[in-house]
């Protein structure tokens, strides 16, 4: 059998959700976050696809030389820096913007020599306790960065938020009082929006946004989807139903006989697995569109089948079109189902399932 499992990646609906994140923040430039390879949707299709994007955020060298060797010439920062003296010699042969966290870092600048000027984002810890600069540093590094004539003017400012995500939590207006207080004064663009930040602080939209999730269609905040802010599902993650099997009460199903049949029933063979990225702790009762039509999970998700109650859907047939999650089912709703979070469902799709490209 030849696996039918595929991720159609929506270029359209990607372009389209850069444009709702671009009229939200109408007087900043937008950073599209394409880590983690475009949040498991293709990196260099994602990039190549954000034509209208003003720049590009990555986690590494690796993710940006991947950019540069594919044609993309638009700005690419990266977003956790550098570790180490010999990695800024090819950082600015590839005129990427680094994003400097720590006195660490500042250190090894003030050592280097460049031909080249280097691009520079200072990142100020307001409370996320990651990557930053303290708060009462940030102002005395920024001027030794400052004095560096192989450090491009002016220098970015940059901090990252901890609760964005939740618009009842009051940390965020806190993060930006403290960011405000750290860099007042200094020159610079700045930039505090990640996707949460973007849609629900408006305050926080300054001379530079960062959406990342949003971007794939994905709202941030829990308990809401991206269809509620005017976004596109990117990803349909579908396969097919390859066998129906009629089960008697009382018999279970799948490995750890973990579910049993309330009533003589037809239970479904989906071609979809943790083999393929689908959540093996999916719980019973996650939803499934077979054919078009809500059925829900039941047993124990197997590396390359799932199983799905069809007591609902008596016109399934061996061969029905199978979505996961996409289009007509937010991934959002899989996700909290499952007891994780839509990042990690879209990074997790693995190597064998086919990408195709719609527009």
């Amino acid at each position: 059998m030849i696996r039918p499992v595929e991720a159609r990646i929506n270029l359209g609906a990607l372009q389209h959700n850069l444009d709702v994140m671009r009229r939200t923040a109408a007087s900043s430039q937008c950073m599209a976050i394409i880590k983690a390879n475009g949040y498991g949707h293709g990196m260099v299709r994602v990039a190549r696809a954000l034509t209208k994007a003003n720049g590009f955020g990555v986690a590494s060298f690796e993710e940006a030389l991947g950019l540069r060797d594919a044609g993309v010439t638009q700005p690419i920062t990266l977003l956790s820096g550098f570790l180490e003296t010999a990695e800024l010699p090819l950082i600015a042969r590839h005129a990427l913007t680094v994003t400097v966290h720590h006195r660490f870092q500042v250190e090894i600048l003030e050592r280097t020599r460049l031909d080249t000027p280097l691009r520079v984002w200072l990142k100020i810890d307001t409370g996320m306790h990651r990557l930053g600069v303290l708060l009462d540093e940030a102002r005395a590094l920024w001027q030794r960065l400052n004095e560096l004539p192989w450090i491009e003017q002016p220098i970015g400012l940059l901090t990252h938020f901890a609760c964005a995500d939740d618009r009842d939590n009051h940390m965020t207006l806190e993060q930006i009082a403290r960011f405000d207080a750290a860099t007042a004064g200094l020159p610079g663009a700045r930039s505090l929006a990640n996707s949460a930040g973007t849609i629900g602080w408006q305050h926080a939209r300054r001379d530079w946004v960062r959406p990342g999730i949003v971007l794939y269609g994905v709202s941030p905040f829990a308990q809401m989807s991206g269809a509620q802010f005017g976004l596109r599902p990117v990803m349909t993650l579908k396969s097919r139903l390859i066998a129906i099997n009629h089960v008697k009460r009382g018999e279970a199903i799948g490995y750890g006989a973990t579910w049993t049949c309330p009533e003589d029933m037809a239970v479904g063979i989906v071609a979809m697995g943790y083999g393929d990225g689908y959540p093996r702790h999916a719980a019973p009762g996650t939803p499934v569109l077979v054919g078009g039509q809500r059925v829900p999970l039941i047993g124990r998700v197997s590396m390359d089948s799932l199983y799905v109650d069809l007591r609902r859907h008596p016109g399934a047939a061996i061969g029905d079109p199978v979505i996961v999650w996409g289009e007509e089912l937010p991934v959002e709703e899989v996700a909290a189902a499952a007891g994780t979070i839509p990042y990690e469902l879209l990074c997790k799709v693995t190597g064998r399932v086919k990408f195709g490209e719609v527009t």
